[in-house]
């Protein structure tokens, strides 16, 4: 499973490195060090965090409004796969954005909780890239 550094999940969840540090700090988010003695957090756990920091930021106010051709990277909290098709769930900061895709598209790419991707918005399309 992919890990990220602090850096990393600050930029996935729309935050300063200094409030995801906190937020590691204060046993929000559980890290590990890796051998270099860098922070990390497991991908499924940021993607967990990334869901619980979304819905609290869900009211907020001043939430800014972007246009339709806009790149949302995130971090996968869901892939419910069908016989067909798939359903695909990305929390990019306080936005939580869904896709329906083929099966085959999500298994091309790799899809899997916790990873890395980009939600691309044009019109009422989301399309998924991986990062």
């Amino acid at each position: 499973m992919q890990s990220y550094t602090i850096g990393q999940a600050a930029r996935l969840l729309g935050v300063s490195p200094d409030t995801a540090r906190r937020w590691a700090d204060a046993g929000r988010v559980a890290t590990h060090r890796d051998e270099t003695g860098r922070r990390l957090i497991d991908g499924r756990a940021l993607a967990a965090f990334s869901i619980e920091v979304g819905q609290g930021a869900a009211g907020e106010e001043d939430t800014p409004y972007t246009s339709a051709r806009n790149a949302f990277p995130g971090i996968v909290t869901a892939v419910k796969l069908g016989d067909v098709a798939a359903q695909v769930e990305i929390q990019a900061g306080p936005h939580r954005l869904v896709s329906l895709l083929t099966r085959e598209a999500v298994e091309e790419l790799g899809l899997e909780v916790g990873m890395q991707a980009t939600a691309r918005v044009k019109s009422t399309s989301v399309h998924i890239d991986r990062t």
